[in-house]
């Protein structure tokens, strides 16, 4: 069982996925720390976001073991995400490291941006997770501010503003729902409800496939 969770940035894919995956059984890949792990790479190496000949390289030599996910989810880490997600060289590059993830016996659950019309087209389930931008922005900045980060919510709520319209806007593998996602907003939702409507529409999907 393949399942597909896609939305933009603090909209509560991340926790859905997890929840699921361990729910099922099954691995669960955060494809957005790939894009995190490349533009950390960039940053450490003193490379612009915007370099992608650097980029393409950090991309092809990225390995899923060993990643600092704290190091990813700094805010510098986010907005330099999104800039190197643009570019169809650095998309390329990945796109098979998530396909052979998604292909391992008994499926696997993957979330990010694109899964369910690129990366997983044929995925059984497929969920666009979605909550109000002054929300996610609150969530964001509860995040960062656990963290130790030093960012005011304008600012987050600025730089979630830009990175939905840069991710919507891409041209290639551009953020969107895909035509047969089922919408789960989590703008007034508690995590466990969340995930109980999340595991609700993977049970109705796998019980009308198997009738």
């Amino acid at each position: 069982m393949i399942i597909a969770i896609d939305g933009p940035t603090a909209s509560g894919k991340g926790t859905v996925a997890r929840r699921l995956a361990a729910h099922y059984g099954l691995p669960c890949l955060d494809t957005g720390l790939l894009y995190r792990g490349v533009a950390a790479r960039l940053i450490r190496e003193g490379d612009a976001p915007g370099d992608e000949d650097a980029a393409e390289r950090a991309a092809r030599s990225l390995k899923l073991k060993g990643m600092d996910e704290s190091e990813l989810r700094s805010a510098r880490a986010g907005a330099a995400a999104s800039v190197v997600a643009a570019m169809p060289r650095v998309r390329a590059a990945l796109k098979d490291l998530q396909r052979d993830f998604a292909a391992q016996e008994g499926g696997a659950v993957l979330d990010g941006r694109d899964i369910g019309t690129v990366i997983c087209p044929d995925a059984d389930v497929k969920i666009w997770v979605d909550a109000d931008p002054a929300e996610r922005a609150r969530r964001r900045h509860a995040e960062l501010e656990g963290r130790g980060e030093d960012i005011s919510y304008e600012e987050v709520l600025a730089q979630l503003r830009e990175r939905d319209e840069r991710d919507s806007g891409r041209p290639d593998a551009p953020m969107k729902r895909a035509s047969d996602a089922h919408l789960l907003d989590t703008s007034k939702m508690s995590i466990d409800a969340a995930f109980e409507e999340a595991r609700r529409i993977v049970d109705q999907v796998m019980a009308q496939r198997r009738a």
